[in-house]
């Protein structure tokens, strides 16, 4: 197995679980894939926040405004491993409440970049922006 192929042997299932909890209104599984060290950032398809403490009030905000995730998927497109940054840049599509509406599907384009610390790999920027305009209508009910 790769270097690469180990990275997203790990780290795929463990965002698609963190995001699925996140869109079932519990966003402790991607706080803790986060780094809390800086420097951190956070350009999302609703809000961009930098610094860990704006970061982690988003991310508890956010996961007020989800509920009712019946569907996550990460269509990877590229992937990298390097020394001890990584990257994942794909399309996230998700089914799920948003602001109380019933479940409807939206997708966001996302940028995803990794440092290894102590071991583990945690993300340091994500950047997430809505894939078509209907997903655009849903990012703007957040």
């Amino acid at each position: 197995m790769t270097e690469l192929d180990s990275f997203l042997a790990s780290m795929l299932p463990a965002l698609t679980a963190a995001d699925t909890a996140l869109h079932n209104g519990d966003p402790a599984q991607r706080i803790a894939l986060w780094s809390h060290d800086e420097p951190v950032t956070l350009f999302g398809a609703a809000v961009t926040k930098q610094g860990w403490d704006a970061i982690h009030e988003t991310f508890t905000w956010l996961a007020t405004r989800f509920s009712d995730c019946t569907s996550f998927h990460y269509e990877v497109l590229a992937a990298g491993v390097s020394g001890d940054l990584a990257y994942i840049a794909g399309i996230e599509r998700t089914t799920a409440s948003v602001a109380g509406d019933p479940p409807g599907n939206y997708a966001l384009r996302v940028t995803t970049i990794l440092r290894r610390e102590d071991g583990q790999w945690r993300i340091v920027h994500r950047h997430g922006d809505p894939y078509d305009a209907a997903s655009g209508e849903t990012v703007a009910r957040l």
